[in-house]
């Protein structure tokens, strides 16, 4: 009982710790959303890689066409002229182009890349390398987003912003996935998402990029010759990230810059989207694989081993209060970051605001489910290098070399 108690005891710390790291959190979106952007809006080439039908990918490579900033080039890129995507991409750029332009977008362009197949790397990170070589010579600054992300009208602008000080070597917002209709497996995949999303922050020097919402100026991007060091990749932003980190250029996180992803997945897709990150993350960053393995190893043996001692000790008639008072104050401070962490969010997020509280149940209380999955996720990544991504199984031998295995 005494060994029990005694990691207990260090969870229901880090407990306090994680509340404290929420209310950070919490304050850092808050300033930073109130803060006046500077008036820096140079010409933008926004890269969008597609490949197949995300949920609403209709509304969501619209919402593209819709940032309120001046001038800017959307560049769709996908492998294959035979992709269903390429329908939809032409549909909505039909849409707009019928549609009168206002004062808001005045020179907004759009075209389609055709990138051919991978060889030497992901079917993504080629994508992007051969669109990056496809931008207009005006372009200064580079913004990457994904086609399952559905930015707001002033994500653009707000994520070139930051850009204006050249210290910054790039700057990111993230996801927050927004279940469509509910569902057990939906809800899940959000909480465990925002686990990583409070990562983020004021602290430059640990954050990340998130490929999905990214931007960087064009010189750095070439003068740290990313299309190289994406050579051979299937993680875009990790590969990025390190480069920068090695550069010492911080990475600066933009609130107004939280993309929501509405869409939802059965178990199958939870598990194999989850568990293709921490594979992902264990390749490109294992100190932080390690960290969650910890962690989720520590965190799962307290509260699910404490749950079986507390119903063990009341079947033998023994005194089981203290052990049950221990779980019941590491729920109640999960509770509480959970609870933190998405009324944060709702300030950038405000145009979901209905849906977002339809979530709070489960953010408050999935959590410890969540962090069950992070180490299933984990002891995964520990045997097994192989991810399937968009219909493409790859074997990842190192941070330089992914072997495509099978495409289908």
């Amino acid at each position: 009982m005494l060994v029990y108690y005694f990691f207990a005891a260090i969870v229901i710390w880090l407990g306090i710790v994680s509340v404290r790291g929420g209310k950070r959190f919490a304050d850092y979106l808050r300033l930073d959303t109130a803060r006046p952007l500077p008036d820096f809006t140079p010409f933008v080439s926004v890269i969008a890689p597609t490949r197949g039908l995300d949920q609403g990918l209709h509304e969501n490579l619209a919402a593209l066409f819709q940032q309120e900033y001046p001038n800017y080039e959307i560049i769709f890129v996908t492998d294959e002229e035979s992709d269903p995507s390429l329908a939809v991409i032409e549909e909505v750029k039909r849409s707009f182009a019928s549609a009168p332009l206002d004062s808001d977008r005045r020179n907004i362009s759009s075209r389609v890349v055709i990138a051919g197949p991978a060889d030497d790397s992901g079917q993504k990170v080629h994508n992007l390398r051969v669109a990056v070589g496809e931008i207009d010579s005006r372009s200064e600054v580079l913004v990457f987003v994904d086609a399952d992300a559905r930015p707001q009208v002033h994500w653009l602008r707000s994520l070139v912003a930051p850009l204006h000080d050249q210290r910054f070597g790039a700057a990111t917002g993230y996801r927050w996935f927004i279940p469509l209709h509910g569902g057990l497996a939906s809800h899940l995949c959000s909480v465990w998402n925002a686990s990583i999303v409070s990562a983020l922050g004021e602290n430059e020097s640990q954050n990340f990029c998130w490929g999905g919402s990214t931007a960087i100026r064009r010189e750095t991007f070439e003068h740290l010759n990313i299309v190289e060091r994406w050579r051979g990749t299937v993680s875009d932003d990790f590969a990025l990230t390190n480069a920068l980190k090695e550069a010492d250029l911080p990475i600066h996180f933009v609130p107004a810059c939280l993309t929501v992803s509405l869409e939802d997945c059965t178990f199958g897709e939870l598990v194999e989207f989850t568990t293709r990150q921490v594979k992902i993350t264990r390749v490109y960053a294992s100190h932080l694989w390690k960290a969650a393995l910890i962690g989720s190893l520590l965190f799962v043996s307290v509260f699910f081993g404490g749950l079986v001692l507390v119903v063990a000790r009341a079947l033998l008639g023994l005194s089981f209060w203290l052990p049950l008072l221990l779980l019941c104050l590491i729920g109640i401070l999960g509770a509480i970051k959970g609870f933190i962490r998405l009324r944060a969010v709702q300030l950038p997020l405000a145009k979901y605001g209905s849906e977002l509280s339809a979530t709070r149940p489960a953010h408050m209380l999935l959590w410890p489910i969540a962090s069950a999955l992070f180490l299933y996720n984990c002891m995964a990544a520990m045997f097994s290098r192989r991810i399937e991504w968009r219909g493409i199984k790859y074997e990842l031998k190192s941070p330089n070399e992914a072997v495509i295995i099978r495409k289908y």
